[in-house]
């Protein structure tokens, strides 16, 4: 670009402003003797004094041109200089890392070839240069934290998936994961590495010694008398595990730490000597203005510099920049020169806006560099500023994380750049801007100024009988409670300090959410939005398929807090400029946006399944109730496209990501991918068709509109314009006609509860672990100072041991607890909880909205209400103790409205995934096990209560029948015979000592509840006769797998080698258990509330329920208090994942029923209960253990029923039975048939229904000749 000579030296843009200087006598401003004076002073030449100032040549723009090639000449490198530089090592001079070399299982994040993820079990790579000479450094950027190992190796090395870096003889290397030094053996070395921590790898084969430094901070020699000699050099290297990911900086941008070692890359130290000069040149000419009047130059401040237009400043600066903006676009002099240049101007503090500097600067980068020029050096300057905010370590005041945030606001604050650097692809896209929202919560206490800032500790330290905090105020101890509050006191001085950056970072959204800047095209916001939307898609489609185009959780938790606020204070602007909008308070996403194509929702579910098929099977309701038709081209298209889907899957399934992605390595380009585009017809706008009607009262006429795809919409398409809803094109009948927001505010609020969707909710239960350890130490440490009290004096030893337990638990709770304090504030504080409570709220409102619309629900995606399930979840479980759920605005409002939501949807026919219908019943399960959810449940409108016990009351087969088992015992527990335990007594019993044992909630019975669920079992015969056959059929089921299961628990134990089942199939085996006991609980109940069902035999089923509950009733009793049975044997096994196993809590569940219906019921229902029970040959044996002395009216009924007078005479002469006696396939009768010719056994009732159908025998599928009667032997 620049030659030699005056006029000649400018760019194409600024030749203009030196053709100007062809006629003097038209500016008439500066005469030559103070140009000369002027451009001397900007200029100063080094070999001239000032002495000899009166005696240099006068200098004009003319001559501008040579003077400056000669000033930036002189002290450049010469040759020679240039190749004693690089002594020491070989390699290209621009060293990256080595992908040619056969290295596999990596991916490469950017085109520079130095940032990689691995993405195989362990790989390794190196760089493309080593050194055999002298002391060279390079730095590793830690993206993620976890199983790495960083170094140097020479060129024997050979790595693969299961040795890397430091597992050969001659690579050695730091493993920050595991704090540990390897090469070939390993040892304790360093300290604990965390994402956006910087890792320097220094070699000195001088002395033949490596050392790392983690953040500057040097972890002392790692590993000395290294290999060396003829033939040996070191590469850089490193090895990784799946989805670990680093950033190498070998010296293509200044290295973060300076050591008196080498970059492994040379700096452009020539470039960089003439930056330096060109920047000093620009200084010059912001503090110097030319006083015309006087003719002399007057010395001012740099801030108070303005962009006036005057020529002669101009046409210096056009000089100057044409040396000045090829430099600008090298990375390297970015950062060193202009970086530091730009955050000196703002170190003065005081706000961004009182340094309009920056402003003036921008201006005049874009009016004296080409286009290019200024879209590269934005581009590199945003990624140094990037970078250097994600690698700073934390400090008290967090400066380093304030003063990059500063200069992002400043730079985005210039209209003309924002908008470029939202408008790239690849500088500012969400993905990578969504550094600046996060607040890295750092590892080491110590190092992030933590102990100054909180000098006082506090934790919980009394608890009750479950280990939880029992936080009483009166029982504090004085200095327990001035403990606690100088802890309270350090938090809000964190807190305060983290508000600042968060205030920063709430300023930068706000920026690019403005919707006013069209003074330079598009508005900010529109740009955003399509990009918000993108990033979206990605994380959406990409969730654990490809790692790279992943945005982190802890990073999304950050951006989404920031976000909201930043909708939420646009949201309000606008209500104030437009009061009939909706407050954000009120905030809701309008239905029509789910099913008028305008917003992508690309793979995601909707509740009535995939989209093209609700396209199809809800078209007449579309054009009937929102004006919408389907084009029937596209209908075909897309019915076509399902069959070719089809024939490839085998199967119809809906696309996933990773369809989407064909394997490919890079990050995908959705609009190219001819998978996702069949896939996504119905979700783009193309095959919606709109109508708006012109008149009021005119029947609407339906036309066919055409949209844009997402990436080319405009505002137009988003706010819309006259006559055209824009996103709200569609709306139904039932929705009110009437302003809610700014429209693009619509699709952002959408697209954060989608975030909230996909990592947000786990990343909030992920840190919570925090808590957790805080709450196990510091029962630790009460049970370590209660013994330490207990301890004998004579035992010195033992307490030796017991302090230094002591003081290694205190230890870590004064580090967990510093911890605590900063996720209490960045994650968990009480304006973090309010936002996920309007996000709550956004959804209930949501989704009553969406249900208004009848058949168009459907449309609605799945997250909407997991989101409101989760958040709720949240609020109930992660915020506290911290802050309480109660003390939110509208509490029991919002609680009364989701359980509404959940009641009402959890068997919506129109909702048809297995998952989110999962989901609901858990929710609700959930919901009814605490008192204030419950009360919230009895709150909501009586036909919607009866509508939702109707639904719990629905026959069990065919549908997730536990939970719905699950939420009816929930509903009783607390009115049943031996049921108002919070724990197993038995678990008391045998562990009382155990406080990780899983405790039950305290009993919540709904009385209103059972009442509309014996009102409608007593009235509807048919639904009651059903409910109960399946509720029977379930229990006979899940009893007889409990016995198989413990049939061979006990083969198992039984064996010499003592080959036990396996834990999953204990754990199985404890949940059939559990189901049994439930499903009894539940039979309880309903004998409890309606007895009539199985007494009355007016009704129909009465006496076929009675005598099936009589078998199950007896088939459980038979197999549980039989003479050395099964159960004894397995119960006392004690067997870890079987201690819910015991004979308590299915015996008084079976006893609950037995009273009910033979102690406490009416005279005419004793008799008729007892007749049916006591017809089993083996029930006078069983009952009366469990009820007591059966009373005069079973007596009664004894005498009148001959079958069982002849039953009792029958058992009289036996022994109690033993387990061996009884059928093996009903377990309720005793043996009675033998089977001939194979001598197998059963009772004649099993054996006569069997041979039926079948001719086969049960046991060895023998053809069975005859059946025999069969009599116990009289001496067995």
């Amino acid at each position: 670009m620049s030659s030699k000579g005056g006029g000649t030296a400018l760019t194409r843009r600024n030749y203009r402003l030196a053709s100007d200087t062809d006629k003097p006598k038209a500016t008439g401003i500066v005469n030559e003797k103070l140009l000369s004076d002027y451009l001397h002073h900007v200029f100063p030449s080094t070999k001239q004094g000032p002495a000899l100032a009166s005696l240099r040549k006068p200098l004009g723009f003319q001559e501008l041109g040579a003077h400056l090639e000669r000033l930036l000449s002189e002290g450049e490198p010469t040759e020679d200089t240039r190749d004693q530089l690089i002594e020491g090592r070989l390699g290209p001079q621009t060293v990256v890392l080595d992908h040619t070399s056969g290295f596999e299982g990596l991916l490469f994040v950017d085109d520079d070839l130095l940032g990689v993820i691995g993405h195989s079990n362990f790989s390794s790579i190196r760089a493309t240069t080593c050194v055999y000479k002298g002391k060279w450094a390079y730095e590793v950027l830690i993206s993620s934290q976890g199983l790495m190992q960083i170094g140097w190796c020479t060129l024997n090395c050979r790595f693969n998936q299961e040795e890397g870096v430091g597992d050969t003889p001659d690579s050695y290397a730091y493993d920050g994961n595991r704090v540990r030094k390897w090469n070939v053996t390993t040892t304790n070395y360093g300290k604990s590495w965390a994402a956006g921590d910087i890792v320097s790898c220094l070699i000195d084969l001088d002395e033949g010694t490596i050392t790392f430094c983690l953040n500057g901070q040097s972890l002392g020699t790692a590993f000395t008398n290294i290999k060396m000699g003829p033939g040996i050099a070191y590469f850089p290297a490193i090895s990784l595990s799946f989805k670990e990911s680093v950033a190498f900086n070998f010296g293509s941008r200044p290295l973060r730490y300076l050591f008196s070692y080498l970059p492994l890359q040379n700096p452009p130290t020539a470039d960089l000597l003439k930056a330096q000069k060109l920047l000093g040149y620009i200084k010059t000419v912001l503090s110097t203005s030319i006083d015309t009047q006087v003719g002399r130059l007057v010395e001012k401040d740099c801030a108070s510099w303005r962009l006036h237009g005057e020529p002669t400043v101009l046409i210096t600066l056009a000089h100057i920049f044409n040396h000045f903006a090829p430099l600008m676009c090298k990375v390297y002099l970015v950062e060193d020169v202009l970086m530091s240049f730009l955050l000196g101007i703002l170190e003065g503090g005081g706000s961004v806006d009182e340094h309009p500097l920056i402003q003036q600067l921008l201006d005049l980068f874009w009016l004296l560099m080409e286009d290019y020029e200024v879209n590269e050096c934005l581009k590199q300057l945003m990624m140094s500023l990037l970078r250097a905010y994600r690698f700073s370590p934390i400090i008290p005041d967090l400066g380093f994380q304030i003063h990059y945030l500063r200069l992002t606001t400043a730079i985005l604050r210039h209209e003309k750049s924002r908008k470029y650097l939202l408008s790239n692809k690849f500088t500012f896209d969400v993905l990578r801007s969504v550094v600046f929202f996060y607040i890295k919560t750092p590892l080491r206490v110590k190092e992030a100024g933590l102990e100054e800032l909180i000098p006082t500790t506090w934790w919980p330290t009394r608890f009750d009988k479950e280990g939880k905090d029992e936080r009483d105020p009166k029982d504090e101890t004085a200095d327990e409670r001035l403990r606690r509050r100088a802890y309270e006191r350090g938090c809000q001085r964190l807190k305060k300090r983290i508000e600042v950056v968060e205030e920063l970072q709430v300023q930068i959204l706000r920026l690019l959410l403005n919707n006013k800047d069209k003074g330079t095209g598009e508005a900010s916001r529109y740009i955003f939005l399509n990009k918000f939307r993108k990033f979206l898609q990605e994380n959406a489609s990409n969730r654990g398929q490809h790692p790279t185009a992943l945005c982190p959780p802890e990073y999304m938790v950050c951006f989404l807090h920031r976000l909201i606020t930043a909708v939420r204070t646009y949201w309000d602007d606008g209500k104030r400029k437009s009061p009939g909008s909706v407050n954000s308070e009120e905030a809701y996403v309008p239905p029509q946006l789910f099913y008028n194509g305008k917003v992508d929702y690309f793979d995601l579910q909707r509740l009535g399944g995939l989209l093209s098929h609700l396209k199809k099977t809800l078209k007449d309701d579309l054009a009937s109730k929102a004006n919408i038709i389907i084009d029937p081209a596209e209908i075909q298209a897309t019915s076509m496209d399902d069959l070719d889907e089809d024939e490839e899957s085998g199967a119809a399934q809906r696309p996933f990501g990773a369809a989407a992605m064909g394997g490919a390595l890079a990050r995908p380009s959705w609009l190219s991918s001819p998978t996702l585009g069949r896939a996504n017809r119905f979700l783009s706008t193309a095959a919606v068709s709109l109508m708006t009607p012109r008149r009021p009262l005119a029947p609407p006429e339906k036309v066919k509109v055409r949209t844009l795809a997402v990436e080319q919409r405009t505002e137009e398409d988003i706010e819309g314009s006259h006559g055209n809803d824009g996103l709200l094109l569609g709306r139904p009948l039932e929705e009110p006609d009437q302003p809610i927001a700014e429209k693009s505010l619509l699709e952002i609020v959408d697209g954060i509860v989608m975030m909230y969707n996909l990592s947000v909710h786990q990343q909030l239960g992920k840190m919570v672990v925090v808590s957790d350890d805080v709450h196990e130490y510091a029962v630790a440490l009460k049970d370590t100072e209660e013994k330490i009290a207990r301890c004998p004096a004579r035992r010195p030893d033992i307490l030796e041991e017991l302090q230094k337990s002591q003081k290694v638990f205190a230890e870590k709770l004064n580090h967990l607890s510093r911890r605590l304090a900063w996720i209490n504030a960045t994650i968990y504080s009480k304006e973090k909880m309010l936002d996920v409570y309007w996000l709550l709220r956004v959804c209930i409102r949501t989704i009553e909205h969406a249900d208004n619309t009848g058949s168009l629900f459907a449309f609605a995606p799945e997250f909407y209400l997991n989101v409101a399930m989760n958040a709720y979840s949240a609020l109930k479980n992660y915020f506290s103790p911290a802050n309480s759920m109660e003390e939110l605005p509208g509490y029991e409002e919002t609680l009364t409205q989701l359980a509404a939501i959940l009641a009402k949807h959890f068997a919506d026919p129109r909702i048809v995934g297995t998952d989110i219908k999962d989901s609901l019943m858990q929710a609700l399960a959930s919901y009814v096990c605490y008192p204030q959810s419950l009360r919230a449940v009895e709150r909501i409108p009586e036909e919607q209560r009866v509508a939702m016990m109707r639904n719990l009351l629905a026959p069990y087969e065919q549908r997730p029948w536990a939970q719905t088992n699950w939420i009816l015992v929930r509903l009783w527990r607390g009115c049943g015979f031996g049921y108002r335990y919070t724990r197993l007594p038995h678990l008391l019993k045998t562990k009382p000592e155990d406080a990780n044992l899983p405790s039950l909630q305290k009993p919540c019975p709904s009385l209103l509840l059972q009442r509309h669920m014996a009102e409608l079992l007593s009235m509807d015969k048919d639904m009651a006769a059903s409910f109960l056959n399946s509720v029977l059929n379930q229990l006979n089921w899940a009893f007889s797998e409990f016995i198989g299961m413990i049939q061979e628990i006990q083969q198992a134990a039984e064996r010499p080698e003592r080959n036990f089942v396996d834990t999953r199939q204990l754990k199985v085996c404890a949940t059939c258990f559990d189901l049994s006991v439930s499903l009894l609980r539940v039979l309880e109940m309903t004998v409890t509330l309606v007895p009539e069902i199985f007494l009355d035999w007016s009704r129909p089923s009465a006496e076929l329920l009675l005598r099936r509950l009589a078998q199950l009733l007896n088939q459980v009793l038979n197999r549980v208090t039989a003479e050395r049975n099964l159960f004894d044997r397995v119960v006392n096994l004690r067997l870890p994942g079987l201690e819910s196993v015991d004979h308590y809590p299915i015996l008084v569940a079976v006893t609950g029923i037995l009273v009910r219906i033979l102690v406490d019921g009416e005279r005419q229902g004793i008799s008729r209960a007892a007749s049916v029970l006591l017809s089993d040959p083996l029930a006078t044996s069983t009952i009366p253990p469990v009820v007591g002395p059966l009373g005069p009216t079973v007596a009664l009924s004894l005498e009148h029923n001959p079958n069982c007078a002849q039953n009792n005479l029958v058992l009289s002469s036996f022994q109690p039975t033993s387990e061996e006696d009884l059928c093996p396939i009903c377990y309720a009768h005793s043996i009675s048939a033998i089977f001939k010719p194979c001598s197998h056994k059963s009772c004649k009732a099993c054996i006569n229904q069997h041979l039926m159908n079948n001719k086969d025998c049960f046991f060895c599928k023998a053809t069975i000749t005859g059946v025999e009667d069969y009599s116990k032997p009289a001496g067995s």
